[in-house]
């Protein structure tokens, strides 16, 4: 626990950002901890109009440190327009990807209007600590196996978002020596079992337990969508789009483009990617769905969203 300390600290303190995207959760807390001395300005993205969790855990984190926090709040006419140049830059329309990925959209878009040219951020914990549920339940041997699945095709959109508006995205967990410790942790490491509830990135937990405050170091991870509540869009599509409206427009997609169009909110993505980007179908490893490249070792389409593949 001593080295994993000893190697966030460090990779945390190389960051030149001034600012720190704060959601209140385990590894952005961790971040917050490792730079207090340093003052971080922190921000947290909040949808207006739907449940958001991160508030509450955002501003425990930043009183805890003494750390200056801004929440920015949107109404869903703002996301919506955030929800369009999110798509332009990724170039897809999984629904669950931008879902997500318009909350680093709006964080790096904040900084950029400020004046300043980086970032930092969480990003990388959860792929090299084993953070995602769905790890939860794997042996030893299939929590290496996927472990090491991922490690060759984790991403980071808040990358590619960074230099398409020109700032910087530094992320410590990504560190080439914290990436390095992960990669020789042991399953007992990485997933471990605390009030009967199991729980990842264990090491991370017990390294922070006595710095952090213990309602985040036994947060449960969820995921951005959730903590920032832009979850909420699936129910707005729904009630937005009305049924004929949608089944006849996704039989007229699947039509002309070969594409199956599974929710209302994938189509308004469609739509909107259809408007900046060609979809490029592939003819070897595909998606049964997009018809959009596989890649190798990946279970989804990043492209539409469809899982499992």
């Amino acid at each position: 626990m001593q080295k994993i300390f000893e190697l966030l600290y460090n990779a945390a303190n190389s960051c030149t950002a001034k600012h720190l995207a704060l959601s209140g959760g385990l590894d952005s807390t961790i971040l917050a901890y490792l730079l207090k001395e340093k003052k971080p300005d922190c921000l947290v993205i909040i949808s207006k109009d739907h449940i958001a969790h991160d508030l509450t855990y955002s501003q425990m984190a930043a009183k805890e440190f003494g750390l200056p926090l801004s929440t920015y709040m949107y109404d869903i006419l703002q996301i919506l327009d955030a929800i369009e140049q999110t798509i332009k830059i990724l170039g897809n329309f999984n629904d669950i990807e931008i879902r997500n990925n318009v909350v680093p959209y709006l964080a790096i878009s904040e900084v950029k209007k400020q004046g300043f040219d980086k970032i930092i951020t969480g990003d990388g914990a959860d792929e090299l600590f084993a953070g995602y549920n769905f790890l939860m339940s794997k042996s030893d041997d299939e929590l290496k196996k996927d472990l090491a699945r991922i490690a060759k095709i984790m991403h980071f959109p808040s990358q590619k978002i960074g230099k398409a508006l020109g700032v910087t995205v530094e992320s410590p967990f990504c560190h080439q020596d914290v990436v390095e410790f992960a990669s020789g942790l042991s399953p007992g490491d990485l997933v471990g079992t605390h009030d009967d509830k199991k729980y990842g990135k264990f090491i991370l937990r017990k390294t922070f337990e006595n710095t952090i405050p213990n309602s985040i170091v036994w947060r449960q991870k969820s995921p951005m969508q959730e903590g920032a509540g832009t979850q909420g869009l699936t129910g707005f599509f729904d009630w937005a789009i009305p049924d004929d409206v949608f089944f006849e427009k996704a039989r007229k997609i699947k039509s002309s483009d070969n594409v199956t169009i599974r929710t209302k909110e994938s189509m308004h993505y469609y739509e909107i990617f259809k408007k900046y980007h060609t979809l490029k179908q592939s003819h070897d490893n595909f998606c049964p769905d997009c018809r959009g490249m596989i890649e190798e070792n990946s279970r989804f389409c990043r492209m539409c969203g469809r899982f499992p593949i």
